[in-house]
């Protein structure tokens, strides 16, 4: 198992479908604990746990996308190798982006990709995407305020702020260095999910993911923002086991 960059809240020995979890700009593997809950014992849930943050603070964030894409993909090739046992991603806001590009990256390694894609809070990448070029603090603490949830809690205490900020920045020049190439599209089951009043993803924009795949793609819109999970993980714990239950 890779220890460093996963974490396993709720142990689910008995489980027969892994599903990997990443985190939004900023986030860590913490922001999956209610969901892991709630999914277990029936779902293994891993959730990815990015250098420069929480328990791995002291090491260097990294800033580019390709190559945090990379590093998950070398730590998932032998538990994704044997095609065995299912597995699933789910991914929210950046992490969605990063679940979307690793499936690519297994593929392109000729390894069994995830039974399912879970999308969530992010528009269908485009050639011409520029919504993440933030490229100061004072931009990134704009969008935070504009996005809401319980970061914008951290605005108001310096010492969280400086514990928060170098992986925001990274994460945000990650987004930056990201520049969608087209190619073949994936053949793997889409669930899209988004809030109804996300300030970034208007529902339009989230239904695109549907081009992305040649396998059937279901869009779900919940009451809410950004962080539309926050309020609703049964419900997306129930729109998540369905499809998985199967596999």
């Amino acid at each position: 198992m890779a220890r460093d960059w996963f974490r396993r809240f709720t142990p689910a020995p008995d489980s027969g479908v892994r599903l990997f979890c990443f985190p939004h700009a900023g986030g860590a593997a913490g922001a999956y604990l209610a969901l892991s809950r709630r999914l277990a014992p029936e779902l293994d849930v891993l959730a990815a746990q990015y250098p420069g943050r929480q328990d791995r603070r002291t090491e260097p964030p990294l800033d580019d996308l390709g190559r945090l894409v990379d590093a998950l993909a070398d730590e998932l090739a032998p538990l994704c190798g044997d095609g065995d046992r299912p597995y699933a991603f789910l991914g929210h806001s950046m992490g969605a982006l990063v679940a979307y590009e690793l499936t690519r990256a297994l593929d392109r390694r000729g390894l069994p990709g995830p039974r399912h894609l879970f999308l969530s809070g992010r528009s269908a990448p485009t050639e011409s995407d520029t919504v993440d070029r933030l490229d100061t603090d004072e931009a990134i603490l704009a969008r935070l305020r504009l996005l809401g949830g319980t970061a914008v809690e951290i605005l108001a205490e310096p010492e969280l702020m400086e514990l928060v900020m170098p992986p925001l920045r990274a994460d945000y020049r990650a987004l930056c260095s990201y520049a969608w190439r087209p190619g073949p599209p994936l053949r793997t089951p889409l669930t899209v999910l988004v809030g109804d009043s996300d300030p970034l993803v208007p529902v339009e924009a989230a239904a695109a993911w549907r081009e992305h795949t040649t396998a059937d793609s279901d869009l779900r819109v919940l009451p809410g923002g950004h962080f539309y999970l926050d309020a609703h993980t049964e419900t997306v714990a129930d729109i998540i086991r369905t499809p998985l239950e199967a596999a």
